[in-house]
């Protein structure tokens, strides 16, 4: 009985994790973001100030060999939807290799990278396990798509689709 409930316990924390979410957390809204021009700020202004617009948010890094590998399918992507905002979130440790990153991969969009890396708060806060990322923001500022990887472009293409 107790290998029954420890089991249940494992599946629930492990579902939970995974789960779809149609909201980010208050910790997440409240990190700030490293911009481009060297400014920290909060992610909730970030949001905000792509609100009435549908958004596509890649968490990403430039030493990341599976987040390089997407690249040409996210340039399709938004090829195919340009009526759709872009915001990349690095995750790379300095702000020298981010910007390298974003000139050398031709990144079209906002760029914003965390302070803390991959495995910090930030990164906690929107349940990061792997990048890329892609995280789908609908016009009202909820959340379509909390979790999708390289793999799931078909799933990326079709939520996109169904906003439209």
């Amino acid at each position: 009985m107790k290998q029954l409930i420890i089991l249940l316990i494992a599946f629930a924390t492990f579902s939970c994790t995974k789960a779809q979410k149609s909201n980010f957390s208050e910790e997440a809204l409240a990190q700030t973001l490293l911009s481009v021009d060297g400014s920290q700020v909060t992610f909730k202004d970030i949001l905000e100030k792509h609100k009435g617009k549908t958004l596509v948010i890649e968490v990403w890094a430039s030493w990341c060999g599976d987040c390089v590998k997407a690249m040409p399918k996210l340039k399709e992507l938004q090829v195919k939807n340009p009526d759709v905002t872009y915001m990349f979130i690095s995750a790379d440790k300095t702000a020298d290799k981010w910007k390298t990153g974003i000139e050398k991969h031709q990144l079209k969009g906002d760029h914003f990278m965390m302070n803390d890396g991959m495995k910090g708060v930030f990164g906690k806060a929107i349940d990061l396990d792997w990048i890329p990322r892609y995280i789908i923001v609908d016009k009202t500022g909820k959340i379509v798509l909390y979790r999708a990887i390289e793999t799931d472009f078909d799933k990326i293409n079709k939520t996109l689709s169904n906003l439209k």
